[in-house]
Protein backbone atom coordinates (compact mmCIF):
# COMPACT_ATOMS: atom_id res chain seq x y z
CA UNK A 1 0.00 0.00 0.00
CA UNK A 2 1.07 3.55 -0.68
CA UNK A 3 2.17 5.87 2.04
CA UNK A 4 0.88 9.44 1.94
CA UNK A 5 1.88 12.89 3.16
CA UNK A 6 -0.21 15.04 5.46
CA UNK A 7 -1.36 18.09 3.50
CA UNK A 8 -1.17 20.16 6.70
CA UNK A 9 2.23 19.28 8.19
CA UNK A 10 3.81 17.01 5.53
CA UNK A 11 4.25 14.09 7.94
CA UNK A 12 4.03 10.54 6.63
CA UNK A 13 0.57 8.97 6.63
CA UNK A 14 -0.71 5.49 5.94
CA UNK A 15 -3.89 4.28 4.29
CA UNK A 16 -5.61 3.37 7.57
CA UNK A 17 -5.04 6.77 9.25
CA UNK A 18 -8.10 8.79 10.24
CA UNK A 19 -5.97 11.35 12.12
CA UNK A 20 -2.46 12.64 11.51
CA UNK A 21 -0.51 11.57 14.58
CA UNK A 22 1.88 14.50 14.15
CA UNK A 23 -0.45 17.51 13.86
CA UNK A 24 -3.78 15.98 14.86
CA UNK A 25 -5.58 16.87 11.64
CA UNK A 26 -8.64 14.75 10.94
CA UNK A 27 -8.36 12.85 7.68
CA UNK A 28 -10.52 11.15 5.09
CA UNK A 29 -9.70 9.03 2.08
CA UNK A 30 -10.78 10.61 -1.21
CA UNK A 31 -11.49 7.85 -3.69
CA UNK A 32 -11.60 10.28 -6.59
CA UNK A 33 -8.23 11.81 -5.73
CA UNK A 34 -6.81 8.51 -4.39
CA UNK A 35 -5.21 10.14 -1.40
CA UNK A 36 -5.76 11.05 2.23
CA UNK A 37 -7.05 14.60 2.64
CA UNK A 38 -7.69 16.82 5.69
CA UNK A 39 -11.28 17.37 6.77
CA UNK A 40 -12.43 20.42 8.67
CA UNK A 41 -14.03 20.56 12.10
CA UNK A 42 -17.42 19.73 10.57
CA UNK A 43 -16.02 16.64 8.82
CA UNK A 44 -16.08 18.22 5.35
CA UNK A 45 -13.59 18.33 2.52
CA UNK A 46 -13.85 20.41 -0.66
CA UNK A 47 -12.11 18.78 -3.61
CA UNK A 48 -10.34 20.43 -6.53
CA UNK A 49 -13.57 20.54 -8.52
CA UNK A 50 -15.36 22.34 -5.71
CA UNK A 51 -17.43 19.34 -4.63
CA UNK A 52 -18.08 18.95 -0.90
CA UNK A 53 -17.39 15.56 0.68
CA UNK A 54 -18.18 14.35 4.18
CA UNK A 55 -16.80 11.86 6.70
CA UNK A 56 -18.52 8.50 6.22
CA UNK A 57 -21.22 7.81 8.79
CA UNK A 58 -19.56 4.45 9.51
CA UNK A 59 -16.31 5.93 10.83
CA UNK A 60 -17.13 4.93 14.42
CA UNK A 61 -18.93 1.73 13.44
CA UNK A 62 -16.38 0.05 11.18
CA UNK A 63 -13.46 2.46 11.18
CA UNK A 64 -14.26 3.60 7.66
CA UNK A 65 -12.06 6.54 6.66
CA UNK A 66 -13.52 7.11 3.18
CA UNK A 67 -15.41 10.25 2.23
CA UNK A 68 -19.10 10.22 1.36
CA UNK A 69 -20.92 12.51 -1.11
CA UNK A 70 -23.78 13.30 1.30
CA UNK A 71 -23.68 14.61 4.85
CA UNK A 72 -24.69 11.80 7.18
CA UNK A 73 -24.38 9.31 4.34
CA UNK A 74 -21.99 6.49 3.68
CA UNK A 75 -19.17 6.16 1.21
CA UNK A 76 -18.93 4.09 -1.97
CA UNK A 77 -17.04 1.32 -0.15
CA UNK A 78 -19.72 0.95 2.51
CA UNK A 79 -22.42 1.05 -0.18
CA UNK A 80 -21.11 -2.29 -1.46
CA UNK A 81 -21.90 -4.07 1.81
CA UNK A 82 -25.39 -5.49 1.46
CA UNK A 83 -25.57 -7.34 4.79
CA UNK A 84 -23.74 -6.78 8.08
CA UNK A 85 -24.13 -7.68 11.76
CA UNK A 86 -26.73 -5.82 13.82
CA UNK A 87 -25.48 -2.90 15.90
CA UNK A 88 -26.27 -4.85 19.08
CA UNK A 89 -24.02 -7.72 18.01
CA UNK A 90 -20.83 -6.40 19.60
CA UNK A 91 -18.70 -9.40 18.62
CA UNK A 92 -20.00 -9.34 15.06
CA UNK A 93 -19.39 -5.59 14.74
CA UNK A 94 -15.80 -6.00 15.96
CA UNK A 95 -15.26 -8.72 13.35
CA UNK A 96 -17.01 -6.58 10.75
CA UNK A 97 -14.58 -3.68 11.23
CA UNK A 98 -11.57 -5.88 10.43
CA UNK A 99 -13.22 -7.37 7.34
CA UNK A 100 -14.30 -3.94 6.10
CA UNK A 101 -10.73 -2.67 6.41
CA UNK A 102 -9.57 -5.54 4.19
CA UNK A 103 -12.40 -4.79 1.75
CA UNK A 104 -11.34 -1.13 1.44
CA UNK A 105 -7.79 -2.30 0.76
CA UNK A 106 -9.14 -4.54 -2.00
CA UNK A 107 -11.23 -1.77 -3.57
CA UNK A 108 -8.23 0.55 -3.83
CA UNK A 109 -6.35 -2.23 -5.61
CA UNK A 110 -9.20 -2.81 -8.04
CA UNK A 111 -9.56 0.91 -8.72
CA UNK A 112 -5.85 1.33 -9.38
CA UNK A 113 -5.88 -1.54 -11.89
CA UNK A 114 -9.03 -0.52 -13.72
CA UNK A 115 -11.40 -3.25 -12.51
CA UNK A 116 -14.92 -1.84 -12.21
CA UNK A 117 -17.00 -2.99 -9.26
CA UNK A 118 -20.52 -2.06 -10.32
CA UNK A 119 -22.68 -5.13 -9.82
CA UNK A 120 -20.57 -6.36 -6.90
CA UNK A 121 -21.94 -6.57 -3.33
CA UNK A 122 -20.79 -8.15 -0.08
CA UNK A 123 -22.69 -10.12 2.54
CA UNK A 124 -20.67 -9.85 5.74
CA UNK A 125 -21.98 -12.67 7.93
CA UNK A 126 -20.60 -14.46 10.96
CA UNK A 127 -20.79 -18.17 11.70
CA UNK A 128 -21.31 -19.48 15.20
CA UNK A 129 -18.41 -20.93 17.17
CA UNK A 130 -18.58 -24.26 15.38
CA UNK A 131 -19.74 -22.88 12.04
CA UNK A 132 -23.02 -24.77 12.34
CA UNK A 133 -25.15 -22.02 10.85
CA UNK A 134 -23.61 -22.65 7.46
CA UNK A 135 -21.85 -19.41 6.47
CA UNK A 136 -19.76 -20.35 3.44
CA UNK A 137 -17.18 -17.98 1.98
CA UNK A 138 -17.85 -17.73 -1.74
CA UNK A 139 -19.08 -15.83 -4.78
CA UNK A 140 -22.32 -16.18 -6.71
CA UNK A 141 -23.54 -13.82 -9.43
CA UNK A 142 -21.79 -10.75 -8.05
CA UNK A 143 -22.43 -11.49 -4.36
CA UNK A 144 -19.38 -12.21 -2.22
CA UNK A 145 -20.15 -13.85 1.12
CA UNK A 146 -17.57 -13.52 3.88
CA UNK A 147 -17.52 -15.36 7.20
CA UNK A 148 -16.54 -12.70 9.71
CA UNK A 149 -15.62 -15.39 12.23
CA UNK A 150 -12.40 -15.86 10.24
CA UNK A 151 -11.12 -12.56 11.56
CA UNK A 152 -10.27 -14.62 14.66
CA UNK A 153 -6.65 -15.64 14.22
CA UNK A 154 -6.92 -18.91 16.13
CA UNK A 155 -10.01 -20.03 14.22
CA UNK A 156 -8.55 -19.11 10.86
CA UNK A 157 -5.27 -20.86 11.64
CA UNK A 158 -7.11 -24.00 12.71
CA UNK A 159 -9.03 -24.06 9.42
CA UNK A 160 -5.83 -23.41 7.48
CA UNK A 161 -4.15 -26.39 9.11
CA UNK A 162 -7.22 -28.62 8.75
CA UNK A 163 -7.34 -27.89 5.01
CA UNK A 164 -3.58 -28.13 4.55
CA UNK A 165 -3.32 -24.60 3.17
CA UNK A 166 -0.04 -22.65 3.21
CA UNK A 167 -1.79 -19.27 3.44
CA UNK A 168 -5.17 -18.01 4.67
CA UNK A 169 -6.10 -14.38 5.43
CA UNK A 170 -9.20 -12.20 5.21
CA UNK A 171 -7.61 -10.12 2.44
CA UNK A 172 -6.68 -13.34 0.66
CA UNK A 173 -10.31 -14.50 0.79
CA UNK A 174 -11.50 -11.22 -0.69
CA UNK A 175 -8.91 -11.25 -3.46
CA UNK A 176 -9.82 -14.82 -4.39
CA UNK A 177 -13.58 -14.27 -4.38
CA UNK A 178 -13.38 -11.07 -6.41
CA UNK A 179 -11.39 -13.11 -8.94
CA UNK A 180 -14.58 -15.08 -9.61
CA UNK A 181 -16.43 -11.80 -10.16
CA UNK A 182 -13.76 -10.56 -12.57
CA UNK A 183 -13.91 -13.77 -14.60
CA UNK A 184 -17.70 -13.60 -14.73
CA UNK A 185 -17.50 -10.01 -15.96
CA UNK A 186 -14.55 -10.05 -18.34
CA UNK A 187 -14.00 -13.59 -19.62
CA UNK A 188 -17.22 -14.00 -21.54
CA UNK A 189 -16.41 -15.11 -25.07
CA UNK A 190 -14.35 -14.68 -28.19
CA UNK A 191 -10.58 -14.83 -28.28
CA UNK A 192 -10.28 -14.05 -24.56
CA UNK A 193 -12.35 -17.10 -23.63
CA UNK A 194 -10.30 -19.27 -25.99
CA UNK A 195 -7.10 -18.06 -24.34
CA UNK A 196 -8.62 -18.70 -20.93
CA UNK A 197 -9.52 -22.28 -21.80
CA UNK A 198 -6.05 -22.93 -23.23
CA UNK A 199 -4.50 -21.86 -19.92
CA UNK A 200 -7.03 -22.86 -17.25
CA UNK A 201 -9.20 -25.52 -18.88
CA UNK A 202 -12.86 -25.92 -19.78
CA UNK A 203 -14.95 -23.90 -17.34
CA UNK A 204 -18.10 -25.80 -18.34
CA UNK A 205 -16.84 -28.92 -16.50
CA UNK A 206 -19.21 -30.00 -13.72
CA UNK A 207 -18.27 -27.87 -10.72
CA UNK A 208 -19.91 -29.99 -8.02
CA UNK A 209 -18.26 -33.11 -9.37
CA UNK A 210 -14.93 -31.27 -9.29
CA UNK A 211 -15.47 -30.30 -5.65
CA UNK A 212 -16.36 -33.85 -4.67
CA UNK A 213 -13.35 -35.24 -6.48
CA UNK A 214 -10.97 -32.68 -4.95
CA UNK A 215 -12.01 -33.36 -1.37
CA UNK A 216 -12.11 -37.11 -1.92
CA UNK A 217 -8.84 -37.49 -3.80
CA UNK A 218 -6.85 -34.30 -3.28
CA UNK A 219 -4.68 -32.63 -5.87
CA UNK A 220 -3.37 -34.71 -8.78
CA UNK A 221 0.19 -35.96 -8.76
CA UNK A 222 2.62 -33.40 -10.12
CA UNK A 223 0.22 -30.49 -9.60
CA UNK A 224 2.98 -28.09 -8.56
CA UNK A 225 4.35 -28.01 -12.12
CA UNK A 226 1.25 -26.21 -13.43
CA UNK A 227 -0.71 -24.68 -10.53
CA UNK A 228 -0.10 -22.07 -7.84
CA UNK A 229 -1.89 -24.10 -5.16
CA UNK A 230 -3.67 -27.40 -4.60
CA UNK A 231 -7.00 -25.55 -4.46
CA UNK A 232 -6.36 -24.22 -7.96
CA UNK A 233 -6.38 -27.80 -9.28
CA UNK A 234 -10.04 -28.27 -8.35
CA UNK A 235 -11.67 -26.55 -11.34
CA UNK A 236 -10.78 -23.86 -13.92
CA UNK A 237 -12.93 -21.39 -11.95
CA UNK A 238 -10.77 -21.92 -8.88
CA UNK A 239 -7.55 -21.87 -10.87
CA UNK A 240 -8.44 -18.45 -12.24
CA UNK A 241 -9.54 -17.10 -8.85
CA UNK A 242 -6.37 -18.35 -7.16
CA UNK A 243 -4.25 -16.85 -9.95
CA UNK A 244 -6.10 -13.54 -9.72
CA UNK A 245 -5.52 -13.44 -5.96
CA UNK A 246 -1.81 -14.03 -6.46
CA UNK A 247 -1.70 -11.34 -9.13
CA UNK A 248 -2.99 -8.89 -6.50
CA UNK A 249 -0.69 -10.34 -3.78
CA UNK A 250 2.35 -9.80 -6.00
CA UNK A 251 1.40 -6.47 -7.56
CA UNK A 252 0.46 -4.88 -4.25
CA UNK A 253 3.51 -6.13 -2.37
CA UNK A 254 5.90 -5.01 -5.11
CA UNK A 255 4.35 -1.55 -5.16
CA UNK A 256 4.48 -1.35 -1.36
CA UNK A 257 8.14 -2.42 -1.41
CA UNK A 258 8.93 0.31 -3.94
CA UNK A 259 7.01 2.88 -1.88
CA UNK A 260 9.00 1.93 1.23
CA UNK A 261 12.37 1.95 -0.55
CA UNK A 262 12.92 -1.81 -0.37
CA UNK A 263 13.39 -2.04 -4.14
CA UNK A 264 14.93 0.57 -6.39
CA UNK A 265 13.03 -0.14 -9.60
CA UNK A 266 9.46 0.97 -10.29
CA UNK A 267 7.10 -2.00 -10.86
CA UNK A 268 5.42 -0.04 -13.63
CA UNK A 269 8.68 -0.05 -15.59
CA UNK A 270 8.40 -3.71 -16.56
CA UNK A 271 7.05 -4.63 -19.96
CA UNK A 272 5.03 -7.59 -18.72
CA UNK A 273 3.84 -9.04 -15.45
CA UNK A 274 6.01 -12.18 -15.82
CA UNK A 275 9.03 -9.86 -16.13
CA UNK A 276 8.04 -8.21 -12.87
CA UNK A 277 7.69 -11.61 -11.21
CA UNK A 278 11.09 -12.78 -12.45
CA UNK A 279 12.92 -9.51 -11.93
CA UNK A 280 11.44 -8.31 -8.64
CA UNK A 281 8.96 -10.64 -6.99
CA UNK A 282 10.97 -13.86 -6.85
CA UNK A 283 14.10 -12.30 -5.29
CA UNK A 284 11.97 -10.05 -3.06
CA UNK A 285 9.79 -12.91 -1.79
CA UNK A 286 12.87 -15.02 -1.07
CA UNK A 287 14.32 -12.15 0.96
CA UNK A 288 11.04 -11.61 2.82
CA UNK A 289 10.80 -15.31 3.58
CA UNK A 290 14.31 -15.25 5.01
CA UNK A 291 13.44 -12.22 7.14
CA UNK A 292 10.40 -14.04 8.51
CA UNK A 293 12.54 -17.06 9.31
CA UNK A 294 14.95 -14.76 11.13
CA UNK A 295 12.02 -13.83 13.38
CA UNK A 296 11.06 -17.47 13.89
CA UNK A 297 7.94 -17.16 11.73
CA UNK A 298 6.69 -19.05 8.70
CA UNK A 299 7.44 -17.92 5.17
CA UNK A 300 5.59 -14.77 4.11
CA UNK A 301 5.02 -16.19 0.61
CA UNK A 302 5.06 -20.00 0.80
CA UNK A 303 4.51 -20.60 -2.92
CA UNK A 304 6.56 -21.51 -5.97
CA UNK A 305 5.66 -20.04 -9.37
CA UNK A 306 6.31 -22.43 -12.30
CA UNK A 307 6.30 -21.25 -15.93
CA UNK A 308 2.67 -22.28 -16.66
CA UNK A 309 1.54 -20.15 -13.72
CA UNK A 310 3.51 -17.21 -15.11
CA UNK A 311 1.46 -17.54 -18.31
CA UNK A 312 -1.74 -17.55 -16.24
CA UNK A 313 -0.60 -14.51 -14.27
CA UNK A 314 0.14 -12.72 -17.53
CA UNK A 315 -3.40 -13.46 -18.77
CA UNK A 316 -4.90 -12.05 -15.57
CA UNK A 317 -2.65 -8.98 -15.62
CA UNK A 318 -3.68 -8.18 -19.19
CA UNK A 319 -7.30 -7.96 -18.00
CA UNK A 320 -6.37 -4.84 -16.03
CA UNK A 321 -8.04 -1.80 -17.58
CA UNK A 322 -9.89 -4.10 -19.98
CA UNK A 323 -13.21 -3.11 -18.41
CA UNK A 324 -14.29 0.22 -19.93
CA UNK A 325 -17.26 0.56 -17.56
CA UNK A 326 -16.79 3.59 -15.34
CA UNK A 327 -16.01 3.00 -11.68
CA UNK A 328 -18.99 3.33 -9.39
Amino acid sequence: MRSFRCQVCDSQLFFENSVCVSCGSALGFSRTERTLVPVDETGQYVDRAGLVWHVCRNLNLSGCTWLAPLEGGQCAACDLTRTRPADADLEGIAQFAEAEAAKRHLLVELDSRGFAVDGLVFDMLSSSGDGSNGVVIGHADGVITIDLAETDDARRERIRQDLGEPYRTMLGHLRHEVGHFVQLRLVTGGERLEQYRALFGDETADYQAAIDRHYAEGAPEGWAASYISTYATMHPFEDFAETFAHYLHIADTCETAAEQGLITVAPSGFGSFPDLVRGVWIPLSIALNQINRSMGKEDLYPFVIPEPVLDKLDFVARLAFADTTAMQ
